[in-house]
């Protein structure tokens, strides 16, 4: 049996004429009257009584049809998750960030974009320092919101979003209340930093060398943004980060005071060179509209 028969039978059944289901296949009427024969001989039923005024279902012909129907809406519901996969409507979209990401933007693509795509699952992936181009290339993820400076070898990268640096800071700490920040004024502070990421990305971060020339004094190491925030509320060091932190890791014990005279970060959305993917085409392409 195939799918061609069953849409046959279901015109029949709604015509209730031979005639007027042909045309309404676009078939000869001899054609579908054959048709019909060999798939009643088929089946072995008698699916409609002829008469002079066309064709009625037997009792048996209204339960095939209504089967018929199930089954040709099931195959249009195949073709149509077909479709999607096609037209990059479903499936899984796997972005990257570190941290914060690009703050609000981050977020609000994500939501866009999953109001766009009710059908396509976006999960987010959270890298620890620099680590989220390497997760690109590694095909961890998708597409990702990648911190500059990185290395972006295989990769196709586009700015998206800046925001100005803050430091933390304990919150008793004698430059706690302040409304702005010097680099040079916290160069006898210890400052985080993480053996982890590549050393241009620490020195970009921790401003090393500094305006005049000095280098920082560098503190503890860390692994994750955890670990950095739990020893700056101890009092073991202060840190650097993007101002879109203040927000998405406020803590009680923390201070955050913008800094006032270094370059802000700047966010690229990355993804591997080359790519197919029409699900990481159509993530880049919310973030350009919400980022313009």
């Amino acid at each position: 049996m195939e799918l061609r028969q069953l849409h046959y039978l279901i015109a029949i059944a709604d015509e209730g004429n031979l005639g007027r289901a042909a045309a309404r296949l676009y078939v000869s009427q001899p054609s579908l009257s054959y048709a019909l024969r060999n798939l009643e001989s088929e089946l072995g039923l008698r699916l409609f009584d002829r008469h002079s005024g066309g064709v009625s279902a037997t009792a048996a012909g209204l339960d095939v049809v209504a089967e018929a129907r199930r089954t040709v809406v099931q195959a249009e519901r195949i073709t149509a998750a077909a479709d999607r996969h096609r037209r990059g409507e479903s499936g899984v979209l796997r972005v990257g960030f570190e941290a914060s990401g690009a703050g609000e933007l981050t977020t609000r693509a994500r939501a866009e974009f999953a109001r766009r795509l009710p059908g396509v699952r976006v999960e987010p992936k959270r890298f620890d320092w620099g680590q989220e181009a390497d997760a690109l290339r590694d095909g961890r993820v998708d597409v990702a919101f990648v911190w500059l400076p990185a290395d972006l070898t295989g990769l196709h990268a586009e700015t998206v979003h800046s925001e100005p640096r803050i430091v933390g800071l304990p919150l008793g700490h004698r430059l706690a209340g302040r409304e702005g920040i010097s680099v040079l004024e916290v160069n006898d502070e210890p400052l985080m930093w993480t053996e982890r990421a590549p050393r241009a990305w620490v020195d970009w971060w921790a401003v090393n060398p500094r305006p005049d020339g000095s280098t920082p004094r560098w503190g503890p190491t860390n692994d994750n943004v955890e670990e950095m925030l739990e020893q700056v509320a101890q009092g073991a060091a202060i840190c650097f980060a993007p101002a879109s932190m203040a927000r998405y890791y406020a803590r009680p014990d923390l201070a955050w005071v913008p800094l006032t005279d270094v370059e802000p970060l700047r966010v690229a959305l990355a993804w591997p060179e080359g790519t197919a993917n029409p699900l990481t085409h159509g993530f880049a392409d919310v973030v350009r509209e919400l980022a313009s």
